[in-house]
């Protein structure tokens, strides 16, 4: 799939809003070809977690205690990735969107333009399954699978799929 350049992106949230990211992942794509998978550990503001976050992703308070804030960690991904892709993948893509358009506004960034592309959307285009799940669509799919609902995994499932339903779009 030459030509297929972008970045599968997660967001794990330590609330119920979308601005409390406390993990980003992201899966690298060139030219149809997977080359990196990166994730961090972000503190969230005042690095409050609710009780069914921690339940979802396992990520708790004293993870990201130390770890730098959303600010920092978006120049990193800003600065090493942004000059060379547009394109976003996510699955789910509107709560990523909002994830990052949320701590942007809460941080005040400036967000470059974005084109995103949602797995969700496009695996119920393609497939006919009951359920899907990122898990799921992974698992009919024969996709390995990482720690769910941790960001780096979550990003790289989401980079494999999105390249697989490109694959059984165009057939």
């Amino acid at each position: 799939m030459d030509g297929l350049n972008f970045i599968a992106i997660d967001f794990e949230t330590a609330t119920g809003k979308r601005a409390s990211v406390c993990e980003v992942g992201i899966c690298v794509v060139r030219n149809g070809e997977i080359v990196e998978t990166r994730s961090w550990l972000v503190q969230p503001e005042g690095n409050l977690y609710s009780y069914w976050n921690m339940q979802c992703h396992g990520i708790r308070p004293e993870d990201t205690e130390n770890s730098p804030s959303f600010p920092e960690v978006w120049e990193e991904i800003e600065r090493l990735y942004l000059d060379e892709f547009n394109t976003f993948v996510a699955h789910n893509a509107p709560f990523d969107r909002g994830c990052l358009e949320h701590s942007a506004k809460l941080y005040r960034l400036h967000l470059p333009e974005l084109r995103w592309c949602c797995t969700l959307k496009a695996a119920r285009q393609v497939y006919s399954f009951s359920c899907n799940t990122l898990g799921y669509l992974c698992g009919q799919l024969g996709i390995p699978e990482g720690v769910h609902h941790r960001a780096g995994d979550d990003a790289e499932m989401c980079a494999r799929l999105f390249l697989r339903i490109m694959e059984d779009g165009r057939s």
